[in-house]
This record gives structure tokens, C-alpha cells and sequence, in this order.
């Protein structure tokens, strides 16, 4: 059983290359999905004219992340999904095989890549892991978590409730990915706001109580696998 990639996308002609050159070569992802999210940019006729293989839907108004993933969600084919942003940098197709086996072999609720190479300030509020937005999780239970009223930046930290409440398994593996910052795509002024904004949704959303218990609770554990059980090396697939 293959996994089906899910990117959501605004505006990232500039940055989505090196996304889709790298999950288009790895074998066990079968189906990728891109959707999106009203951008002005002509990414998605980029991706068409490069990428035939890679199915692009649209929103043609920009309603943020969630709203981009709840309208992928329905063409989706497995049962498997990742989970990837656009903007990512660094992106190593052997890290994202050694997942997806991992996450079948050791049958997690839900796996998040966690992003080693942040500064510093980013891993002391976790946000490494609790905001990373490159996980995998199963389709019923993305399902059920966008049935509710999830918005924009909303969702990552629903995902972490949803898995904290329902007492799933959950753990995280390292990432060298790292994403492109709010500031280098709209500048100081319009990346901090942005910034802003995405925390005050985040907070304004799961409550103080929850995102303490996030905080302190949530996916401390490192998936640890043993010699024995590792997955065979990984092997891609040609390029699309």
C-alpha cells in the first residue's frame, strides 16, 4: 500500500520545484496531489506542463491551508497520507521512503518529520514538531479532524488535539527539510504580520490549556528502530 502526497500551495512557482522533483521519485508514494489555493502566479499551469503525472486541483478564491487539504482529501486514493508544504528546501527523498515504511511497519496513528535544522528559538516552543507541516496520518482520521470548523493556520494544532484527546500513537522522526519563512516570501513588514496572525489563530483556536498541554505533552517520543526492524534501503522510482 502506496501513500498519497498532499501539497497545498499559494504562489510557490518560485519554490515548488525542488518538492515535486524529489516525492515524484519515491517509489512508495503512489499518487500526489497538489492543490491550489487561489494563487495569481501560473503554479499550476507550472506544475501541468512540467509534472503530466502530479493531479493539480483548484480553489479558485484563496481560503487558507485547511481548506486547500479538505478539498484534496476527497481525490485522494490511499488510505496513507503525507502531509508537505510547497517551500521546503534541503529535501531528501530518503528521509520521506524511511518514513512512509516506518510509519506501515511500526502502524502509528500518525508520524511527524520534525525540522532538525530550525533555529533555535523554533525548537525551544516546539514548534519544530507541534507546526511542522510535513506528517503522515491516515485519511479516516484527517477526515474526521477537517469535518469540523478548521480554518487557515488552524491546522496542524488541530491534527495535535485530535491526536492528543483520541489517545493515538504518535511520534516523530528527524527532517532536514526546512520551510521558507513568512519574511523571505513577503518581506519584514508582511512576513511578521502574517507570523502574528498565524498565532493568534493558533492559540484563539485549541485554547490556552491545550496548547500547554501540546507543549509539554505532545509526540516527546522519537521513533527509535531497532537494526532489525529498519526498512530495506530506500528505492525510487524514475522520474515522471
Amino acid at each position: 500500500m502506496g501513500a498519497t502526497c498532499l501539497i497545498p500551495f499559494f504562489n510557490e512557482r518560485e519554490r515548488i520545484a525542488q518538492v515535486l522533483e524529489t516525492v515524484t521519485k519515491v517509489k512508495n508514494i503512489t499518487q500526489v496531489l497538489c492543490v491550489d489555493d487561489g494563487s495569481t502566479d501560473g503554479t499550476a499551469a507550472f506544475i501541468k506542463a512540467y509534472w503530466p503525472a502530479v493531479k493539480v486541483l483548484r480553489l479558485h478564491q484563496n481560503q487558507g491551508k485547511a481548506a486547500a487539504i479538505r478539498h484534496g482529501l476527497k481525490a485522494a486514493k490511499n488510505e496513507i497520507i503525507l502531509l508537505m508544504d510547497a517551500d521546503l528546501q534541503d529535501i531528501q527523498a530518503g528521509e520521506i521512503y524511511d518514513a512512509i515504511a516506518a510509519f506501515k511497519l511500526y502502524q502509528l496513528d500518525m508520524l511527524i518529520l520534525r525540522r532538525i535544522n530550525s533555529p533555535w528559538f523554533v525548537k525551544w516552543y516546539r514548534s519544530d514538531i507541534l507546526l511542522s507541516g510535513e506528517r503522515l496520518i491516515l485519511k479516516s482520521d484527517l477526515k474526521k479532524i477537517l469535518s469540523q470548523p478548521v480554518e487557515r493556520y488552524q491546522l496542524e494544532v488541530a491534527i495535535n488535539n485530535y491526536m492528543l484527546h483520541h489517545g493515538k500513537e504518535v511520534r516523530w522522526m528527524p527532517w532536514s527539510a526546512l520551510n521558507t519563512y513568512k519574511v523571505d516570501k513577503w518581506g519584514v513588514l508582511g512576513g511578521s504580520h502574517r507570523e502574528f496572525k498565524m498565532y493568534v489563530e493558533i492559540v484563539g483556536y485549541v485554547g490556552l490549556v491545550n496548547m500547554v498541554l501540546q507543549l509539554t505533552s505532545f509526540a516527546t517520543k522519537r521513533l527509535k528502530r531497532s537494526a532489525k526492524s529498519r526498512p530495506a534501503p530506500p528505492v525510487y522510482a524514475e522520474a515522471i
